[in-house]
């Protein structure tokens, strides 16, 4: 199981399986994988397809350890103070408007301005394992700027998708799955002795009602991971998130690139690509590289003294590339803008995978220059640094 938690082997599992849709639904098991992909499973009260078993259930795992990530790093790790967060908040922030700019500036005029979410998002786990993979011996605050970056990245992505993809939510379900969370945040503060495992049970069916309120009431229903786990008390999401941990990793995100990239290349000239393929293309790697550069400059004269200068403007840009590589959570943005259009929802599929691979090539080649870099001038803090990762 450890193998499975290493960032580098995640970021490979996630490529592979993303490249392996991508690849079968372009070949002769297409169609036969499309058709299971919309085939429903269950019935009655939920009947949802395979794809959004998926992406509206299994996701919500990930969304549960993401929000027990954010909930550590808010209480006691890089963001558990104002002085601490303040930086890394602007470059987030600045991370998010310019691509959504460079998007609806791209698409103006098209009728496709709602996808302008889609290049926003920073895949937390494919830029750790690109940094692990290519940045031995880099100073380790390039990779806790880059973490704490990453979670509020995601801080933001989980609002957007809360507001922005809502339409008429029932307010009365709304008002039930606030009562089911509340109940499942006193009993994780209960977790203890002979009460562990009946209270475990009561636990996992409140989390699953809350899910499934949260779903039938229009909100997106991967917010209920978030929900539960924000109100898990620290100490029991801790060890619940170690036990899913290797399942999200080695299965739910691969199962869900693989899901959302099945999607049939366009047999069409680029000409006749629809304006949402190249908004995407462009701002999500340009439009990160550009925002979280300028965000973490202007971030930087929040500090004072020594610590104002501790990540160069090499550093930053590093980190901005980085923060390019979308995938998951834009690949979620995608279906979300587009679930009305499959053409485009196609299409802009294939802009973040386009769009997150030359993040991905453009990062690795800086992270290797400068991890070089920082080798040469600095031997023995990088012997350092680079032990862990090594």
């Amino acid at each position: 199981m450890s193998i499975i938690r290493s960032e580098r082997t995640a970021a490979g599992l996630l490529l592979g399986a993303a490249a392996l849709g991508l690849l079968l639904a372009n070949t002769a098991l297409g169609p036969a994988l499309l058709d299971l992909q919309h085939a429903h499973l269950g019935g009655g009260v939920i009947d949802l397809s395979v794809g959004h078993w998926i992406s509206d259930g299994l996701l919500a795992i990930f969304f549960f350890i993401v929000a027990v990530e954010l909930k550590h790093e808010l209480v006691a790790g890089e963001l558990n103070s104002v002085q601490k967060a303040i930086h890394p908040a602007i470059a987030a922030v600045a991370g998010v408007i310019v691509p959504a700019g460079l998007y609806l500036a791209i698409s103006a005029g098209s009728g496709l301005q709602q996808g302008w979410p889609i290049p926003t998002a920073t895949d937390i786990a494919f830029a750790l394992g690109v940094l692990a993979v290519f940045g031995r011996g880099l100073p380790n605050r390039l990779r806790v700027f880059l973490l704490a970056l990453a979670v509020l990245d995601d801080l933001i992505a989980i609002v957007i998708i809360a507001v922005f993809f809502t339409q008429d939510p029932n307010l009365l379900e709304l008002l039930l799955a606030a009562v089911t969370v509340t109940l499942f945040g006193v009993l994780s503060r209960m977790l203890r002795g002979r009460l562990r495992w009946p209270l475990g049970v009561v636990m996992v069916l409140l989390a699953v009602l809350t899910w499934w309120l949260v779903y039938d009431s229009g909100v997106h229903a991967t917010i209920a991971g978030v929900a539960l786990g924000l109100v898990m008390a620290r100490r029991p999401a801790g060890r619940v998130t170690h036990v899913l941990e290797p399942w999200s990793n080695g299965l739910i995100l691969p199962l869900f690139a693989f899901s959302a990239a099945l999607v049939p290349i366009p047999q069409v000239a680029p000409s006749e690509l629809s304006p949402a393929f190249w908004a995407i293309l462009v701002a999500l790697p340009v439009g990160k590289l550009i925002g979280i550069t300028l965000g973490g400059w202007l971030g930087s004269f929040t500090k004072r003294g020594p610590e104002r200068g501790r990540i160069s403007v090499p550093g930053l840009i590093t980190i901005a590339a980085l923060g390019g590589i979308g995938f998951t959570v834009s690949l979620l943005m995608n279906e979300l803008a587009f679930a009305g259009s499959e053409e485009v929802r196609a299409e802009g599929t294939l802009a973040v995978l386009l769009g997150s691979a030359v993040a991905i090539v453009v990062s690795g080649i800086l992270v290797s220059l400068l991890a070089r870099r920082n080798r040469r001038l600095h031997p023995v803090a990088a012997a350092r640094d680079g032990a862990p990762a090594a």
